[in-house]
């Protein structure tokens, strides 16, 4: 999993104006559901944007259901009428910016639930990917370093490891908002961070036993902080 990837925060506008020249695209070429789409560098190229861009824009359009992307094949568009996926993508079009409340409430509601299901699905390797996540966190936490990507990077890990494509796809879009605030209003001091690699550890310990319900109760714990900062309780 690549950090790089992950800290690059969207520019809201140029999303919104490659969703619609993609909309006047599919038009335009009158493509229709189970048509391919070209590549990710032909349309970078074409809109005049980074292919990274273009890649969170086609994740996002997967997400609402609009786009399916098949491995080594390539990118298609899923099987919609063309006035329902017109009218959807004007819709995605007006959807508000998420507040950090709003970006909070969604991870915690949806992490009490891969966390169960990494629990239950999880294989050799995606504990691998999370002790290295750990492990990285950890490290960063000691030397005094912010730490905010790798944590985020472990709990992307247990989202890969629920094996649910639509909950990781979800988490893939919300992170880098997330990244964004947690520095802008400094939300993890550095008592929070040592504390963090105990509650790390339960949670990565709850998966590896594969205990579900414990798995839940220890990322219950581990947001107990996140409740207090957004609800002032």
């Amino acid at each position: 999993m690549r950090v790089d990837i992950l800290t690059k925060s969207e520019n809201r506008e140029v999303q919104k104006e490659i969703i619609s020249k993609l909309r006047d695209l599919i038009s335009y070429k009158n493509l229709e559901p189970g048509d391919k789409l070209p590549s990710e560098r032909m349309l970078s190229e074409k809109f005049g944007v980074s292919r990274s861009n273009v890649r969170e824009v086609i994740q996002k359009l997967e997400f609402f259901g609009i786009l399916k992307s098949r491995p080594q094949s390539g990118t298609f568009i899923a099987d919609i009428g063309q006035i329902a996926m017109s009218g959807m993508m004007a819709d995605i079009l007006r959807l508000e910016d998420p507040d950090f409340k709003s970006l909070v409430e969604t991870r915690i509601l949806l992490e009490l639930k891969t966390v169960r299901l990494a629990a239950l699905r999880r294989t050799d390797e995606d504990l691998a990917k999370m002790r290295e996540a750990l492990d990285a966190y950890k490290k960063k936490v000691l030397n005094g370093q912010d730490a905010v990507q790798e944590d985020l990077l472990f709990h992307l890990a247990i989202a890969q490891a629920s094996k649910n494509s639509s909950m990781n796809t979800f988490m893939l879009i919300i992170t880098p908002e997330i990244i964004t605030n947690f520095e802008k209003y400094h939300v993890c001091d550095a008592n929070l961070s040592f504390q963090g690699i105990q509650e790390h550890e339960d949670i990565y310990e709850a998966i590896k036993e594969q205990d579900p319900k414990k798995a839940k109760e220890k990322m219950k714990t581990h947001f107990r902080i996140l409740y207090q900062y957004c609800y002032n309780v």
